[in-house]
């Protein structure tokens, strides 16, 4: 196999790397509120979840992987070391939170280490500022509509279960809660495994392995959703913790009004093409429930905390990316 083919194996070999560990870091995210309110062991959750993030590429176009591809920093200067410095960057800082228990974004790791890689390489005209504003703004807006979402589905079902006993309702409930983590499990497996989707396209068009014409090849569809896939099975239980219960408690109706609106702002994101956070998403939408109870019930102080984990994760990944992509340059040139 000649040098380049080698190098271009091991890049994409990365990349599934770091698609692997975004299903291993945001596992909580598809089964936290499942197994908080014991609907399902932790063993049968991740099992669910991983099978609905497989097969979530049959109910969405790519429109994602799209914008990740071509939208964040121009497809001119992509390169091998671009790649491996945006994908390192996402990596070293999933490693790092997932040490510290701390829900951030795979997402916007892996975007932050693109523009870093990106920018190091060509300055700041590399980025793309529609698809990044795009997406940064989604920061704000995906769990504040998972927010409002969760609280309004929880107002009206509290509404319409008002005469209902608890028992018939957590009955009914834990049977309704499979479906809506079904639902966020394939929202979370569309928007997600994209991004890398994205990634590896890129690359691939960069090297002139598709033509004049951006699109993502089937194999590297099902590559990734395999990949997302087998990190949901071996889970990441330090911030299932911090999701499902140590922002508020949940119940079973509270768990799949949450799930549900989540659900519903990952789909409404996919379709227009938007990579958010699934970690901003449902951690908004968590909140949305315990706020509707009362305000009291929402640990403020934790949810704050998640929130500057948010906040940093995008210029911190930025500057990883950067720092590898420099390493990397210069290990190039000696060698």
């Amino acid at each position: 196999m000649p040098d380049s083919l080698m190098l271009l194996a091991a890049l994409i070999a990365v990349a599934l790397i770091f698609d692997f560990l975004n299903g291993l870091h945001d596992a909580a995210n598809s089964i936290a509120t499942v197994v908080s309110t014991r609907v399902l062991s932790p063993n049968i959750a991740v099992v669910w979840a991983a099978f609905f993030n497989f097969i979530a590429f049959l109910f969405f176009g790519l429109h994602v992987a799209q914008t990740v591809g071509t939208g964040i920093i121009s497809p001119d200067i992509v390169d091998g070391q671009v790649i491996f410095g945006a994908l390192m960057g996402a990596i070293a800082w999933n490693l790092l939170t997932w040490w510290g228990a701390i829900p951030s974004s795979s997402s916007h790791a892996l975007i932050g280490g693109l523009i870093g890689a990106g920018a190091a390489k060509a300055g700041f005209s590399a980025v793309v500022w529609w698809g990044t504003l795009k997406t940064m703004a989604a920061i704000v807006w995906s769990p504040l509509l998972g927010f409002a979402l969760a609280l309004l589905l929880w107002l009206v079902v509290a509404w319409l279960l008002m005469r209902s006993t608890p028992y018939a309702v957590d009955r009914k409930f834990r049977v309704l809660q499979l479906g809506s983590a079904a639902l966020y499990s394939i929202g979370h497996g569309a928007n997600d495994a994209q991004k890398t989707m994205g990634i590896i396209a890129s690359l691939l068009f960069a090297k002139g392995m598709l033509g004049s014409e951006f699109y993502v090849p089937f194999w590297v569809v099902l590559s990734c959703q395999v990949a997302m896939a087998l990190g949901t099975l071996v889970g990441g239980w330090r911030i299932v913790k911090t999701m499902g219960s140590r922002i508020t408690r949940l119940k079973p109706v509270q768990g799949f009004c949450a799930e549900t609106a989540g659900a519903m702002t990952l789909y409404l994101a996919t379709s227009f093409g938007v990579p958010v956070s699934t970690t901003h998403t449902i951690t908004g939408a968590i909140m949305g429930v315990g706020a509707a109870r009362r305000v009291s019930a929402v640990r403020w102080g934790i949810a704050g905390s998640i929130i500057i984990a948010w906040v940093i994760t995008l210029p911190a990944a930025a500057a990883i990316g950067a720092l590898f992509y420099k390493c990397v340059t210069l290990f190039a040139a000696a060698s």
